[in-house]
Formats: C-alpha cells, structure tokens, sequence
C-alpha cells in the first residue's frame, strides 16, 4: 500500500515539475520568431502570431493559440491567405504513459481562408510546397506506421465560423463557403459518436445552404470507418435552379473500407423536389479510376415541373437570335469515369409525354457510354431501346436501336406534339447512327432505317370518300352545299419502311387500307423544316353508300391521285379530280352509246 502511495506521489511530483519547466523555462512564445522563420524560408510567406501562446495543464495538457494569419503571395489581394481567431488543443496527460491518446478538445473559431487566382493563373497555393517537403515526409511517414495506438478518446470537436474565399479575379467573381458549425462529440474506437454540421455557400448564380446530422465509428485497427443514421438537408436557389428554389433531403448509412479502399453507400431515402428514391452505391477507389456501382429506384418524376417555363410566341419572336454557334458538348469527363448504373422508375413525364415501368442498365467506360437495356410502359404499348454513344473522339458518334410495340399513336403525339395526325395502334422499329450531338447536326447526320404498322386506326384532317363523293358531284353539276362531316378517314391497316437520310425520311411504299378503299404511294417528311411531300393513290373497292354514295359506284376500281403537303402541325390534302372528269365523261359515253343501240334494234323490229 505504501508502495502505491509512493508511486502516487512521485507521478504527481514528475506532473508538477513538468508544469513548472514549461511554465517557467519553457515559453512557448520564445519559439515564435523560429516558426515564422521556418515558414518565410519554407514558403516565402509572411507568418504572423498576434496573440501569446499560452499552455494549459492537469488533467490535461494543451496550448492555446489565437492571432494567427498566413500571407498569400506578395500583390496578392487580400493580403493574408489564412486567418485564424482561435485554436485550442488539449491532451489527457496520464493516457499519454500507456499509449493512448485522449483528446479533451479540440476547437477552431473564426478561421478565414482567401484563395486566389490571379488573370495569369497564378494562385495562392503556389510556393506552398518546398523541396524539403517530400524528403521530410518520408521519414514521418516511417515513425506513424511504427507506432501503435492502444486507444484513441476524443472529448469533443468543434469548428465554427469558418470562411473560404475563391475569389477568380480573370473571371471577376467571388465564391464564398462558410461552415458555420462542425461538431464531433464524444468518440472513442469502436464506439459511435455523434456528427452535426451546418453549411453554406454563395456563389455568382446561386445559393446552398446545408445542414446534417449522423453519427460515425471508427474500428480499432482503423481499417473500417462506419456512419450511420445520416440525414442531410439542402436548400439551392438561383436564377438557373427548376423553379429558382430546390430542396433535398437524404438518410443514408455509409461503410467505408480503409485498407481495401473500398466504399458502400446505403441510401434509405432521397427526395429532390417532388422526386422520391432509394438505392445502392459502391465504390471501388484502389484503382487508377474509381470503379462505381449504383442501382436506384425512383417513384414518379415529373419533368415539366422542373423545365424552366417557356416564353410566349411574341415574347420569342421579338428574342435576337443567338449569335453564339452552337458547339459539341464537352464529354471527355466520360474517360475517366467507369461506372455501372441500374434504374427502375415508377413513371417519367416530359414534355406532356407520359411513360411508366421504366428499367434501365447504363455502363461508363473507357469514354463509351452503353445502355444496354431501357425499357417502359408506352401509352398502352411497350417501348425497347439499346443505344452507344462513343465519346473518344472530340465529335462523338452514337448508334442505336429502338422498338415500340402496341402503342395508341393518337395520345402519344397529341401529348408529345400536339399533332392531331394518326390514330391506332402502331408498332415501330428503327435502327440508326449518326456523329455530333448538335440538335440540328444530328438531324442532318443521322442514317437510320425502320419500319412501322398501324392498325385499326384512322388519318385525320382529311375524310377522302367525302372528297370523292364532294368532287364527283361537283363534276355532274350538283353545286349544292356539301354535307359537313368529321374530316377522318377510318382505316384498318396503315404501313410501310422509311429511311432516313440528311434530315429527310423517305417512305416509298406506303400502303393504306379500309373495307371500303385503298391508298398506296411514296413520299417524303423532311424533319429540319417539317415539310410533307406525298403523292399517293386512292381507289374504291366497294360503294359509297353509307358514305352518301349510290348502291353501285361508278368510280370503283379507278386509280384516283391524292397528294399530301403542307407540314407535320397542318397538312394538306388535294385530290386529282381529272381522273373524276374522264371517267364522267366515260360514263356519258357509254349511256349515248346505249341509248343508240336501243334505237337501232327498234328500227330493226327488235332484231
């Protein structure tokens, strides 16, 4: 017993002699001019300690330190790179015998960071690393990876008012990054311990503000970094943001594996705006390019809701046109990405356009975009697509292939184009390539062929038996006012191929069909000026009655041409009447004719 009261004494001896030393022959402020030499010959910059350095001692051992800014490069505005306020560092003095490092505080106020970059593309980082500093790393490096830690206690730490400055002067804007608050609470290995943080940003076209809570464990062997219970709320507003104002939420779970530098995301639930998901990330970051794996699933997305509103026609013709060329996208970023994403989505719109059940495989690599499989429920029908894009090259190529199966074309472009054209249920295939991913060049670039089918549909803006009937008896002198009907023409089969080739589709047999007509013909549609171009003909096979027509039609089985132009929004239909006239005038024919051949056999006595 007297030994340990002893030895009691001779610890608490060993503190206070320590305490005394450093107090009174060991200043810390007699090192001050050291450091700012060591700094100005390491880093040309100027180092300045305001503020005393004071030491604080049992139960811990610390020092405080205030007044503290670091220079940026001489004519650099502002003049100091980095400010502080305050920092305070304390030690548990006693854990330090048995190898572990208990952490009472740590704290950073008021630190104030201006990074600049000049019009000659100097920075305020340039001269910060020395030709010391790769030989002085090796060696620290070698003693961190000896030494062993029995534990680690950290009591607190907590960082405010801390403010980053990127000011571009060539660009002439400020950004601005704030972190208000970090805070990590009371933390030791294998235990998990709180996290909050409290962020802000202002830049030149918007605003974010975020803030979060969690909580993190750290193992023993510091190979596993595990956080928990995540929730991250932001706000971003700014001119360009979907209705100036955006907010997100996310809970997320996250394990990270240090020694195999490896990283799994858990995302229980993210909402953007109205978009709600949930999903799986993971990150293999060993590599030269990180390797990502994510699979999300998505609820309803309504695009409309986030597309800048358009302006009014009058408002868009009085707009200049931009005088700006239009320039291929940048995506040399997709080289250094390699990555494969899976998506369900419960419903997507855009554009009016209404699709649901979509499922989606994407794969990154190498600068080669593949979507292997997309898939979606299309206006009572099915649509199937696989596409590329190679980007390797500065103009990027693509190539695709897509199917669309028992789809009603009526809705889908009244929704998609508001063009009141077709009606039935079409089937569509095409297969097709082209380079640049200019609007207007990938019209004119893009080769495709396809074929399509519509059946028990009908052509709308034109009711052709009408046609034929108004004109025939126009042709016999009835000038009566014609019967107004629905201008629409049922049909029980409509198809035909088409290639594509420098913006203009070619359709040369295309094929229509009814109980009571046929229509068959070629044509074109041109899809930079939306220009039609159809010269086709139309022949009855039975008779006009229920069309307003007699039992026994004189123009079955007589080729009448029809052409069809104007543009996709408003065509027009023209009907060749000559054909109506010769065969009217076959027809007076042939009723002279027997009418001489009655009076003839009357002369003869009926012979």
């Amino acid at each position: 017993m007297k030994f340990i009261k002893w030895l009691l004494a001779l610890v608490v001896t060993l503190i206070l002699l320590v305490t005394v030393y450093l107090t009174v022959f060991f200043d810390p402020n007699d090192f001050k001019p050291e450091i700012v030499d060591a700094v100005k010959k390491q880093t040309g910059r100027e180092l300045v300690i305001t503020d005393d350095l004071s030491w604080t001692f049992f139960p811990v051992i610390g020092i405080n330190l205030g007044g503290v800014s670091l220079s940026n490069p001489e004519g650099f505005t502002p003049k100091a790179m980095l400010e502080v306020n305050k920092a305070v560092a304390e030690v548990a003095l006693m854990p330090l015998f048995s190898q572990q490092i208990e952490i009472a505080e740590l704290s950073l106020d008021g630190a104030t960071i201006n990074l600049v970059t000049r019009k000659n593309g100097t920075s305020s980082f340039d001269g910060l690393s020395g030709d010391n500093s790769k030989k002085a790393a090796t060696p620290a490096a070698e003693t961190s990876s000896n030494a062993k830690l029995n534990d680690i206690n950290i009591g607190g730490i907590s960082i405010t008012n801390t403010q980053i400055n990127m000011i571009d002067e060539a660009k002439k804007q400020t950004q601005v990054f704030t972190l208000k608050s970090f805070t990590l609470g009371e933390f030791a290995l294998e235990q998990f311990a709180p996290i909050a943080f409290e962020f802000s940003a202002t830049m030149p076209d918007m605003t974010v503000s975020s803030e979060g809570k969690g909580e993190l464990k750290l193992s023993r062997d510091f190979t596993q970094l595990v956080v928990n219970g995540l929730k991250i709320d932001t706000v971003v507003e700014g001119e360009s943001i979907p209705n100036k104002k955006l907010e997100t939420s996310i809970s997320l779970a996250t394990q990270i594996a240090l020694d195999k530098q490896q990283l799994s995301v858990d995302i229980a639930q993210l909402t953007a705006a109205s978009i709600t998901a949930a999903g799986k990330v993971g990150v293999n970051y060993a590599t030269k390019i990180p390797q990502i794996n994510a699979d999300f699933q998505l609820g309803d997305i309504d695009l409309d809701t986030l597309l800048p509103k358009t302006e009014t026609a009058a408002a868009t013709e009085q707009a200049p046109a931009a005088s700006t060329p239009a320039v291929e996208p940048d995506l040399s970023a997709l080289k250094q990405l390699d990555v494969k994403l899976k998506f369900t989505v419960k419903s997507i719109k855009v554009a009016n356009l209404s699709t649901q059940n979509w499922l989606m495989d994407v794969g990154i690599k190498n600068g080669v975009l593949d979507l292997t499989k997309l898939n979606a429920d299309l206006y009572q029908g099915k649509l199937l697509v696989s596409a590329q894009v190679d980007a390797r090259q500065a103009v990027a190529s693509y190539q695709f292939d897509k199917k669309v199966t028992g789809v009603q074309i009526h809705p889908l472009l009244k929704d998609a184009a508001d063009v009141d054209l077709l009606a039935g249920t079409a089937n569509f295939d095409v297969k097709g390539k082209g380079k640049s991913l200019i609007p207007e060049q990938l019209k004119k670039n893009l080769l495709a062929n396809g074929h399509f089918d519509i059946n028990d549909g009908a052509l709308y803006g034109v009711n052709i038996p009408q046609m034929i009937r108004s004109a025939q008896a126009k042709l016999k002198g009835d000038l009566s006012p014609e019967t107004k009907e629905e201008r629409k023409t049922d049909f029980s089969s409509l198809s035909g191929s088409f290639s594509l080739d420098n913006g203009v589709a070619t359709n040369p047999d295309l094929a229509m069909s009814s109980p009571l007509l046929r229509l068959a013909g070629k044509g074109t549609a041109n899809l930079l000026t939306e220009a039609l171009d159809y010269r086709l003909t139309t022949s009855l096979v039975n008779s006009l009655k229920g069309q307003g027509g007699s039992d026994k039609d004189a123009l079955a089985g007589i080729d009448i041409p029809l052409a069809i132009t104007g543009t996709f929004q408003k065509p027009e239909y023209a009907l060749d009447t000559k054909a109506l006239l010769n065969n009217q005038l076959k027809e007076e024919t042939d009723k002279a004719k027997e009418k001489l051949k009655d009076s003839l056999l009357k002369k003869l006595g009926g012979f």
